[in-house]
C-alpha cells in the first residue's frame, strides 16, 4: 500500500471587512429639483427693419389752456369774433341739404324754392347771394380739423382705429359715439352755442348764460359716466 500524502495544513480565514449599511437618503424637496428656466435671450435685431419711433407726450393741460386763451384773444382782436364749431356745422348742413334738394328738382333753378330755404331755421343761413361757407367760422372749424390730423402726424400719434374698453365691442362704441354726437349737436344749437361758441366766447364775455351752460355741461359729463363707465373699465 503506497505511503499517504500528508494533508497540507489548513490557513485561517482571512477576515473580510463589510461596510457598514448606507444611511437612507432623505426625501428632496420638489421645489428644488425644478430646473431653473433659462435666461432670455434677446431677439436678434433684424437687418434693414427700423425701430417704431414713441410718440410724443401730450401737452401739459394748464399750458395748453393758456395757449388757448391767447389763440381766443387773437380771434377777437384780428377778425372781431371769437370760436365756434356748431355755427360752422349748421352753415354746412343747411348748404348741403339746399343743393341736395335743388339736385333732386331741377338743379340752380330750383334752389329759390326749397324746404331748406323756406324753413325758419336753415334759412337764416341761405338768404342773400353770399355763400353760406364763406365765414370765418367755417374756415375755423376746416383749420381745426386739418391742424388737428397734421398735429397727430408729427406728434406719431396718428392711426385709423376704433378705440373701446375690454368689455365693449366696435359696433357698440360706434353706436354710442353716434348717439352722444346727436344730443351734443341738438343741446348745442338749444343752447346757441357749443363748448366754444358758449363756453370759451361767451365764457370770456362773462355772459351768465355761458357759465351756466358751462357749468351743466360738466355736470351733464359726470352724471352719465356713471352710466357708461363699463365702457371702458
Amino acid at each position: 500500500m503506497a505511503d499517504s500524502i500528508p494533508a497540507a495544513p489548513l490557513e485561517p480565514p482571512v477576515p473580510v471587512e463589510v461596510s457598514p449599511a448606507p444611511e437612507p437618503i432623505a426625501a428632496i424637496p420638489a421645489a428644488q429639483l425644478e430646473v431653473p428656466a433659462p435666461a432670455e435671450v434677446p431677439a436678434a435685431p433684424v437687418i434693414g427693419a427700423e425701430a417704431k419711433p414713441e410718440p410724443q407726450p401730450y401737452w401739459n393741460s394748464y399750458k395748453a389752456g393758456a395757449v388757448l386763451g391767447l389763440v381766443l384773444l387773437a380771434a377777437f382782436v384780428f377778425t372781431g369774433r371769437g370760436l365756434g364749431a356748431s355755427g360752422a356745422v349748421t352753415r354746412m348742413a343747411a348748404y348741403s341739404l339746399q343743393k341736395v334738394e335743388a339736385s333732386l328738382h331741377g338743379g340752380t333753378s330750383a334752389e329759390a324754392d326749397t324746404l331748406a330755404k323756406n324753413n325758419t331755421y336753415t334759412g337764416q343761413y341761405l338768404k342773400g347771394p353770399a355763400d353760406p361757407l364763406d365765414d370765418f367760422l367755417v374756415y375755423m372749424l376746416v383749420g381745426v380739423v386739418v391742424g388737428g390730423f397734421l398735429s397727430g402726424v408729427l406728434a406719431r400719434r396718428a392711426s385709423f382705429e376704433v378705440v373701446h374698453g375690454p368689455h365693449s365691442n366696435i359696433g357698440r362704441r360706434l353706436a354710442l359715439a353716434g348717439l352722444g354726437g346727436v344730443l351734443s349737436a341738438f343741446g348745442a344749437r338749444l343752447a346757441r352755442g357749443c363748448t366754444s361758441g358758449q363756453a370759451l366766447t361767451g365764457g370770456a364775455t362773462l355772459a351768465l348764460g355761458s357759465w351756466v351752460f358751462m357749468l351743466a355741461v360738466f355736470a351733464g359729463g359726470y352724471a352719465i359716466a356713471w352710466f357708461v363707465r363699463k365702457e371702458w373699465i
